[in-house]
């Protein structure tokens, strides 16, 4: 069945409603990609219902536009993609009028960080933040976040597959520029772009995140249960915890084209034959499940590989970052602190041999970079257990 038709223009903000009281605010986006409509279908059907709850709510809900320009021509992007600009280069640049006014994204992304500005100044409390996007292959219900406890934390609300590490290969997104900033941010992904159930899981996932940041009590909030059986049961056979492992990065003149039938979540092993390109067959590297095949015109990113992990190392995760265990990983051999930025970690993979990138992902580090025998990690901001309950305050967005 067909999604309801998107009226087109969209406005930028699509809705604000703010209670009387004090509380959290929850911004929810969608449509940064112009063929990703459901986002923003689900967000005005939220909109509905929740302005009768106006005086019950603590906070406030903000529902945005992404790419307003692409979504009224079904396009991912008209010159750039939008999320992947989120850079503090960018972002200097755009505030300081560096725009050339040839990109039309230029204007989307100048307008929309103009009103999320205004939104986390405004908020009297926690700002949570989701990303609603779908995907061109069939099957791509998860959610993916900084690994820092309060995101997981918000992410483990909803119950789809928990992807980590994706943002470790997108650099720009704008759910890691809102995450380094102390908002509390995830992205999911719910199905295919044309999809109708799409919107259905949006919304499903929009009350559920009213609930857990805690905007209205759980009583006033029954679209909320509901909403977590039905992804409950849609998820029933998928893993609950995944880690990235390879991305296919395309670059001009490759001539990209992935094999027809692949779907999200997909098992694939090692050499098995998935896509070709200018210089043949395009093979997995290692055995895996395939997410986010490119069955689209338009993006950078072939294919994605991901690995299934059990949740046990979650929770080993959680009480090692409780316990502060991160302070002992410039002890070990072979690593050392950055002089010039305590957050960073230089490890030499010669000396570090036994040492992978997973060891750090426990301790709350993140891979900035690698340079020939050494790996850079990060540790990431706001990843306290103090957190957890009432969220980083916000910082100004620059």
């Amino acid at each position: 069945m067909p999604q309801t038709p998107l009226k087109i223009p969209v406005e930028r903000v699509l809705g604000r409603v703010r209670g009387p009281n004090p509380g959290p605010t929850l911004i929810c986006v969608g449509g940064i990609h112009g063929n990703e409509p459901a986002g923003v279908l689900a967000l005005r059907h939220v909109l509905e219902s929740l302005d009768a709850r106006q005086e019950r709510i603590s906070g406030e809900f903000v529902a945005l536009t992404g790419n307003r320009t692409a979504l009224a021509e079904k396009r991912r992007f008209v010159d750039r993609d939008l999320n992947r600009a989120w850079t503090s280069a960018r972002l200097a640049k755009l505030r300081n009028g560096g725009s050339d006014g040839v990109a039309v994204e230029d204007t989307e992304q100048t307008e929309l960080l103009a009103i999320l500005d205004q939104v986390t100044n405004d908020a009297r409390g926690p700002v949570y933040f989701v990303d609603l996007h779908t995907t061109s292959g069939h099957g791509g219900t998860f959610s993916t976040f900084g690994d820092s406890l309060p995101n997981r934390a918000f992410a483990q609300a909803i119950p789809f597959p928990m992807v980590l590490g994706l943002e470790e290969l997108l650099p720009g997104t704008l759910l890691g520029f809102l995450g380094e900033h102390g908002l509390v941010s995830i992205g999911v992904e719910t199905g295919q772009h044309d999809e109708a159930q799409a919107v259905d899981r949006a919304r499903a996932v929009i009350w559920i995140a009213i609930r857990a940041s805690g905007l209205l009590p759980a009583g006033d909030v029954p679209e909320a249960e509901a909403a977590h059986r039905m992804l409950r049961d849609e998820a029933d056979g998928l893993p609950r915890a995944l880690e990235m492992l390879h991305k296919y990065d395309m670059v001009p003149g490759c001539d990209f084209e992935m094999l027809q039938g692949y779907e999200n979540f997909q098992v694939v092993r090692k050499d098995e034959v998935v896509a070709h390109d200018r210089d043949g067959e395009v093979t997995i590297s290692e055995d895996g499940r395939l997410l986010m095949p490119l069955y689209q015109e338009q993006g950078d990113d072939g294919y994605f590989l991901v690995r299934e992990f059990s949740p046990f190392w979650l929770r080993i995760s959680y009480w090692l970052r409780r316990m502060r265990a991160d302070r002992i990983a410039p002890l070990l051999p072979g690593v050392r602190r950055d002089p010039s930025d305590e957050d960073l970690l230089i490890v030499d993979k010669r000396v570090a041999r036994w040492y992978s990138l997973q060891l750090f992902h426990l301790l709350g580090y993140r891979g900035d970079r690698a340079a020939g025998e050494q790996l850079v990690v990060r540790r990431r901001r706001f990843d306290e257990v103090r957190f957890m309950s009432r969220g980083p305050t916000p910082e100004q967005l620059k």
